[in-house]
């Protein structure tokens, strides 16, 4: 699965101004949260929990314009609390993000 670099990257340095430590910064902070909110996705044993971080997960990629985790936080919303071929998706998506920058 394969994230949009162009656009969440002119999205992070439009954020940050031309900083490029605000740039890391902001990459590690969008990072952690995908983490965070995938995390609670796979522990989600109820429909409440589990559209709660599918929602947060659908604004962190409108935030920074990532249609690639749009589309994967719309798959979660979408299937049964738990699914864990939605969240093996989304495990691969952050691997990617996480492996471009090193």
């Amino acid at each position: 699965m394969a994230y949009e670099n162009g656009a969440l990257d002119a999205t992070l340095v439009a954020a940050a101004g031309g900083d490029e430590a605000l740039v890391v910064e902001l990459r590690d902070a969008f990072v952690e949260s995908l983490r965070l909110q995938i995390d609670l996705l796979r522990r989600s044993r109820c429909d409440g929990n589990w559209n709660v971080a599918a929602m947060r997960l659908r604004g962190l990629g409108a935030s920074f314009h990532s249609e690639t985790l749009v589309a994967l936080a719309d798959e979660a919303l979408e299937g049964a609390p738990g699914e864990p071929g939605v969240v093996r998706k989304l495990e691969a998506f952050v691997d990617e993000f996480t492996s471009a920058y090193g």
